[in-house]
């Protein structure tokens, strides 16, 4: 049997995504899963259901196969004995994103998602190439769009471009097609005969169309949200999967905690929306934000954290001293956690246009992904901003626009922008800056999206308007901490959160600190037990190496923490009566620290 075929930049990795184990190896695995046999013709995985984990063959062939909603099945690779089958959603236990048949009799090892990531950790050498051949694979399957929904829909209609931001930012494989193209999304027009504001159709790997879903509904509809996630107590609670809260998730659930992580968009933040990151630590070439991210997403899994996204905190509530605290989500559903860590970090900042949220989507973007860039090969684009994010997206779609114009409000770029950044744009002969300029007009149609753009020269209030259907908007971000109002976390001025020693005497809770018997700690707000990290904290330094390091910092204190209130908890046990509450959930945080 020929070779299957891979895209071109796993060609030459190959033996890395289809690595063949030998005996010794298998052995290893052993204790991690159990053995079970399987029928000629048997589906041992099928897309778009739970997967019992990775298989690892030990007498027979599978066929693994590809399908899409419309009915196609398209043959992947045929593995045998010492090979296995896996990517990274069995890390988790989501659904399979691939057919897998037996070819005659197979006898293979069976690991569970808690079993393969026992095997990752605990053999580490054999689980690095596993790890590899996992993420691989995935990366596999996310270039031919393998194993996701069919998004139908025109190329740069606002749903489409939203889910497709959606599914790219998260790593999940999709297909798009547009029907002025004819051909099958053509044929589903016919059936469905959709209305505009349901574009994108989307056809999803069981069959099923959605009609221009939320992130939630088709989320749901992929299997993406852990549905049992919310039925136990954590010990953390991290709002946020930017890299502040990844860090905080990979170096907790390390060290024995359990965790959950929330996010209301995708993993990565605005660090995952960048284009490019060039002075972070250890990558003298740079390093999209994406990937960067991304790593830090699996990395967590691997350690058996629980990802929910799309998840968004919409209130904290407080208990009494010493039992847990709940988090209330927009959807209705509650978590209870010991801890809770806050990385939501900030908001997109919008201008006062008076026509902004028409345009949102539809020729207004606040990231520059590829998605984006692809509708601006050729034309001319408007950037706004003048901090590092705006230069870098600037210099990405320089690579695809005809013109790039950045306007700045400012009078001198190096004030704000990192000085490899500023010498960039001045070299980019595509790259036009207007400093001391600022966007004062959208105009378009619903039909059309944003047409044009009218922006004004400050100094000498000339103003302009162009032809402009692509406006980037980088001028800052608001701290994303409207879902702590009334729970007791003292803000600064500006909205975001105070922690430690900048929390001063002021917004403490005198009786609630008495009772700790403590000051906060340094990332602790003015309610113990809950922490911040990251751009959402006052004071902070906003780039990715200190949201990094404070996510990694910040699991210290939450050890002491947690062993500071089973201890607190274990004295006041021992002075109640018979009839008094007691809270159970603390009798195993000493143990778990």
């Amino acid at each position: 049997m020929n070779p299957p075929p891979l895209p071109p930049n796993l060609e030459s990795r190959r033996s890395q995504v289809f690595p063949v184990l030998d005996a010794r190896d298998r052995e290893r695995m052993q204790r991690f899963g159990e053995v079970r046999h399987f029928r000629d013709g048997e589906c041992l995985v099928a897309a778009g259901q739970p997967s019992p984990g990775m298989l690892v063959l030990a007498q027979g062939r599978v066929a693994l196969s590809r399908r899409d909603g419309l009915g196609h099945s398209i043959p992947i690779v045929e593995e045998g004995p010492g090979q296995f089958l896996g990517e990274v959603a069995q890390l988790s236990g989501r659904p399979a994103l691939v057919d897998a048949h037996a070819v005659g009799e197979v006898e293979a090892l069976v690991i569970p998602p808690h079993g393969l990531r026992a095997l990752l950790v605990a053999e580490a050498d054999l689980g690095e190439r596993i790890m590899r051949a996992l993420i691989l694979r995935r990366v596999g399957l996310i270039e031919t769009g393998a194993g996701g929904p069919v998004l139908v829909g025109p190329a740069e209609g606002a749903g489409r471009v939203r889910l497709e931001g959606f599914l790219s930012r998260n790593g999940h494989p999709y297909l798009a097609l547009d029907p002025a193209q004819g051909g099958e999304a053509a044929s589903l027009l016919e059936r469905y005969s959709p209305r505009a504001e349901e574009f994108p159709l989307v056809v999803c790997p069981d069959g099923s169309v959605l009609k221009n879903p939320s992130e939630s509904t088709i989320a749901r509809a992929l299997g993406l949200l852990p549905e049992g996630a919310f039925e136990t107590l954590y010990d953390v609670t991290v709002v946020g999967a930017g890299p502040a809260g990844l860090a905080t998730a990979v170096y907790a659930a390390s060290e024995g905690l359990r965790v959950l992580v929330l996010d209301q968009r995708a993993f990565g933040g605005q660090a995952g929306a960048s284009s490019r990151i060039e002075n972070y630590l250890g990558f003298p070439t740079g390093i999209t934000g994406q990937a960067l991210t991304a790593r830090a997403y699996v990395q967590a899994q691997k350690f058996g954290v629980e990802i929910a996204i799309p998840a968004e905190a919409a209130a904290l509530r407080c208990a009494a001293s010493g039992a847990p605290l709940t988090l209330e989500l927009t959807d209705g559903r509650k978590v209870r956690t010991r801890t809770v860590v806050v990385a939501s970090g900030a908001r997109y900042r919008r201008p006062a246009l008076a026509n902004l949220a028409q345009f949102e989507g539809r020729g207004v973007f606040y990231w520059a992904s590829p998605i984006e860039a692809r509708m601006c090969d050729g034309e001319e684009v408007v950037l706004v901003g003048g901090g590092n994010s705006a230069g870098q997206a600037a210099v990405f779609l320089a690579d695809h626009a005809r013109r790039v114009r950045v306007l700045v409000r400012g009078r001198v770029l190096a004030a704000s922008m990192s000085s490899y950044l500023v010498e960039r744009l001045a070299a980019s002969p595509r790259i036009e800056l207007m400093m001391e300029t600022e966007v004062v007009g959208l105009a378009g149609s619903d039909e059309r999206g944003l047409q044009r753009v009218r922006w004004r020269h400050r100094p000498s209030r000339r103003e302009e308007e162009h032809d402009v259907r692509h406006l980037f908007l980088f001028i800052g971000a608001d701290p994303a901490t409207e879902w702590l109002a009334g729970c007791g976390v003292a803000l600064d001025a500006k909205g975001f959160v105070r922690t430690g020693a900048a929390l001063g005497e002021e917004p403490l809770q005198a009786k609630t600190w008495e009772a700790t018997g403590r000051a906060p700690f340094a990332f602790e707000t003015s309610l113990p037990g809950v922490f911040a990290i990251g751009d959402v904290r006052s004071d902070s330094v906003k780039r990715v190496g200190a949201a990094i390091g404070e996510g990694a910092a910040v699991v210290a204190q939450l050890h002491a923490y947690l062993a500071s209130a089973a201890a607190s908890e274990s004295r006041r046990a021992s002075t109640r009566g018979p009839s008094e509450t007691v809270h159970p959930e603390w009798s195993g945080a000493a143990r778990d620290c």
